[in-house]
């Protein structure tokens, strides 16, 4: 039995296989390089063996292996010896009549179309390039028509002007804005040089900077310039400058564009002059005035002079008349001060609402500080449209080192300033080192107080209450402690950092825990201006004799006398009602004081510290037996008189004979803290 066909064909189209994949780069696995060899031997046997013979068939086999891409320089050699070798000896094909013939014949066929099929396949690659060549040419002349129609569309049609100009800097082209812009014709564009219609100041600039870009030192630069108009004006712009390059690569032209920016500009002039000057005014405003200070401190070689004004009751002027008589009104200080300055180097500015500053580069002809300072105040008493006048404090820096730096410069003057403002309406003062370094320990001191509060640094001490008949202590006065700073120092901070109200809460309540639990007496707590005034104080009190448990019997309020003067209320009465006792503090005896014993429900007074210490230095005078006959005549009215701050015991027995009642301060010896009561 003769044995099945198809596995000798497979093992033919696996030789070819073999052959050829080393010669040509199809895309093909080799066992996808297998199936389709084995389908172009089934072509070739099917043709040796059919009857009758023809060759016709075979011409495909050709076709397929150059259409697959195997046409590769060895592809037909190994092919037709493969072929040659295995269809001669193939079992299935033993018995074809003349088969060697017919191997010949068929080998000649399909090296003819496979050389057939390859110059085909070259004509068509040829025609691919051509076509493609052929598109990429009319692509490329499409596109250089479309980018030269674009380019005249924008050159002539551009908001911006544009200039074309050959390496002298002669104008070959320009377009119609630029004339417009220019505000000339624009025939007369062309053969003119460029750098004719910049500005003269930046001709020379701009000139080296077409040579550097025409030598290729920079590829381009972009500047904000100046062009001269038809009229004369300058018309800002904004330039940008590049190279244009021939076929060659060579530099040919310049190419120069140029956006019309003067309203831009003059914005922002505007805009520079609104951000260094007062709105209002027209004066230099903080941050303009601060950059001349230090220019001027820097230059002047005699030195400058800073003064420092605060318009005195502008509010009254402000709120009686109204807001706009209150403009006018700083603009006419305006107006004064830079006439009052007006022959002299000097520098005026409005740096705070009703704050105004003047720095003044002294020569030898400038007038000494006094006469400028009343140079100031005659321009300021002179009556105002509005029939206003006004006076000012005025701090004054005279010839400060040449060292300091603004900032200290503007401080100094400033707190030169406060001081001057400290002693009245009117005043001036000039900078005092030695006092300007105690106050301002002092207000550092109490810029960190309440860091101090919130970090327990203060504490809440008592002194005895000494009845001064008896010699007896009748109760505890709470006096506050920071460190080194007794009681008067720690209420003036409190009143001026804006921590009164706080801080005399926390010390009543502090006390009031320390009384609860003690058998000394009644609790005695002055109140600062600040908290005697405070609307919440009844609920305040209440809140904290409820939470420690000390009854209202136990506790005598110190209301401060000039905050009843100023603003009464009703916290008197209600306090009152609770039990608890009341005296005003820091009684001076005026008639105004005296009038508040009859309104508010007091039963006792206490004198102003600064009368204890005023008679403590003096020997016996008016004031002394004055106040002895306040006393007496205050007592027999039913108050009692409590004498603060006694600083000896000799001066606690003056009192007694005097009749106060009672007394408190240094001279019963050290105060102790709540626990040691």
């Amino acid at each position: 039995m003769t044995p099945p066909a198809r596995p000798r064909r497979e093992e033919l189209a696996r030789e070819w296989m073999r052959a050829v994949y080393p010669t040509a780069y199809v895309p093909l696995s080799p066992a996808e390089i297998e199936r389709f060899l084995r389908g172009l031997v089934d072509v070739i046997a099917d043709a040796v063996q059919a009857d009758p013979f023809t060759v016709e068939p075979v011409a495909v086999v050709g076709e397929r292996l150059v259409k697959a891409h195997f046409n590769g320089p060895d592809t037909l050699q190994r092919t037709v010896e493969v072929l040659g070798r295995t269809l001669l000896f193939t079992p299935e094909l033993e018995d074809v009549p003349q088969l060697p013939e017919k191997v010949v014949a068929i080998l000649g066929s399909l090296s003819t179309s496979f050389a057939i099929a390859m110059r085909l396949d070259a004509f068509d690659q040829q025609e691919e390039i051509k076509r493609a060549l052929m598109a990429a040419k009319t692509r490329a002349e499409r596109v250089a028509k479309v980018s030269e129609s674009r380019f005249r569309e924008v050159f002539t049609t551009a908001a911006f002007g544009i200039a074309i100009t050959d390496l002298r800097g002669v104008c070959v082209q320009a377009n119609q804005a630029l004339a417009e812009m220019l505000g000339t014709p624009h025939a007369e564009l062309p053969g003119r040089k460029l750098i004719e219609v910049f500005h003269p100041d930046d001709r020379e600039a701009l000139a080296g900077k077409y040579r550097a870009v025409g030598a290729g030192r920079v590829d381009r630069f972009r500047e904000q310039r100046r062009l001269v108009g038809g009229d004369g004006d300058p018309v800002w712009v904004h330039l940008a400058v590049s190279l244009l390059r021939d076929a060659d690569g060579a530099p040919a032209y310049h190419v120069t564009m140029a956006e019309d920016v003067t309203e831009l500009h003059l914005l922002q002039k505007n805009l520079d002059y609104q951000l260094l000057h007062d709105s209002l005014t027209g004066l230099s405003n903080r941050q303009h005035f601060a950059t001349r200070l230090e220019a001027m401190h820097k230059s002047a070689p005699d030195g400058i002079t800073l003064y420092h004004l605060d318009l005195d009751a502008f509010s009254v002027v402000n709120n009686g008349l109204d807001h706009q008589a209150g403009d006018d009104l700083l603009r006419e200080v305006a107006r004064r001060l830079k006439n009052t300055f007006s022959g002299e180097q000097a520098v005026v500015a409005r740096i705070g609402g009703d704050e105004f500053a003047v720095v003044v580069a002294n020569r030898p002809e400038t007038p000494k500080v006094p006469q400028v300072v009343e140079r100031i105040t005659a321009a300021l008493e002179a009556p105002m449209p509005s029939g206003a006048a006004l006076s000012a404090g005025i701090g004054v820096v005279d010839r400060p080192a040449a060292s300091w730096p603004v900032d200290e410069l503007l401080r100094a003057a400033n707190a030169t300033l406060r001081r001057a403002k400290a002693k009245g309406k009117g005043q001036w003062q000039t900078y005092d080192r030695p006092e300007d370094t105690r106050s301002r320990t002092w207000l550092g001191r109490a810029a960190r107080m309440p860091g101090a509060l919130r970090d327990s640094e203060l504490e809440v001490e008592f002194r005895p209450v000494v009845d001064l008949a008896s010699r007896t202590a009748v109760g505890q006065v709470a006096r506050l402690r920071w460190d080194d700073l007794e009681h008067r120092e720690c209420v003036e901070m409190a009143e001026a950092n804006g921590l009164s109200l706080k801080l005399g809460q926390w010390a009543l309540r502090e006390a009031a825990e320390a009384a609860s639990v003690w058998s000394a007496g009644a609790l005695h707590v002055e109140l600062s201006p600040m908290q005697s005034r405070d609307e919440d104080l009844v609920a305040t009190v209440k809140r904290v004799l409820d939470e420690t448990g000390l009854p209202g019997a136990s506790l005598r309020l110190y209301l401060d006398t000039r905050a009843m003067l100023d603003e009464p209320g009703d916290n008197a009465e209600v306090l009152r009602e609770m039990g608890i006792a009341l005296a005003l503090s820091g009684f001076n005896g005026g008639q105004a004081e005296l009038s508040l014993l009859g309104e508010l429900p007091v039963d006792a007074l206490v004198l102003a510290p600064s009368v204890v210490r005023r008679l403590a230095v003096e020997e016996e005078s008016l004031p002394h037996q004055a106040i002895g006959l306040m006393i007496s005549t205050i007592r027999a009215s039913g108050y009692a008189v409590y004498v603060p701050d006694v600083p000896t015991p000799e001066l606690a027995e003056w009192w007694g004979k005097r009749e106060a009642d009672a007394a408190f301060g240094p001279f019963t010896g050290e105060p102790l803290p709540g626990y040691e009561l």
